[in-house]
């Protein structure tokens, strides 16, 4: 009887921490998840229509108006100018209503499409949700050809402009020159 409650407790304590943990999860080189949502700015945006085109830059943040992710749209908005120097289309997206995320959006004065998942499926489908509650910051590269070519998942906020910026070039992209984010014009 004891070692019947004894596995009985082991299993629960491995589903308890199965469903805490996000969806499976992406590897560079997968295929990233389709999808379409709703831009703080009401307009829907899909990744097809990046495909064939650009690479695109996806960064998933946790709740609009908390301390962290207010500094990463600061970011993003300040110093958007380096990440835009490389031509890739760039967005933030969370769990957050549509609503919520235009209001964040207005309040931050983004110069780029925040973007809002509240089914929560596009989450889970890149393996962000956790505990079915938000979404774990993290920032997904993903390449003209749909495949991702790198996941960030240590974001700093208050630097999230200037890290994007950075991997963009790290990742081959170039800046125009004389761009903000062409390392002649840092000088």
């Amino acid at each position: 009887m004891q070692l019947r409650s004894s596995l009985i407790v082991c299993v629960a304590l491995i589903l308890v921490t199965l469903w805490a943990l996000p969806g499976s999860a992406l590897d560079v080189g997968d295929e990233a998840p389709g999808f379409t949502l709703p831009g703080a700015d009401g307009r829907s945006y899909a990744l097809s229509d990046y495909r064939g085109k650009t690479p695109v830059v996806l960064a998933w943040y946790p709740q609009a108006f908390t301390s962290g992710c207010t500094l990463e749209c600061r970011s993003l908005t300040e110093d958007g100018g380096l990440i835009e120097a490389f031509g890739v289309p760039y967005f933030m997206a969370s769990v957050d209503p549509p609503d919520e995320n235009a209001r964040f959006a207005k309040a931050m004065k983004a110069s780029f499409p925040i973007l809002s998942d509240p089914s929560k499926e596009v989450a889970k489908a890149y393996g962000v949700l956790h505990q079915n509650r938000f979404a774990l910051r993290t920032t997904f590269y993903i390449g003209s050809d749909g495949k991702i070519l790198r996941i960030d998942r240590n974001v700093n906020p208050a630097t999230a402009a200037r890290d994007i910026a950075r991997t963009l070039g790290e990742l081959g992209l170039e800046a125009e020159s004389g761009a903000p984010g062409d390392p002649a014009s840092d000088g």
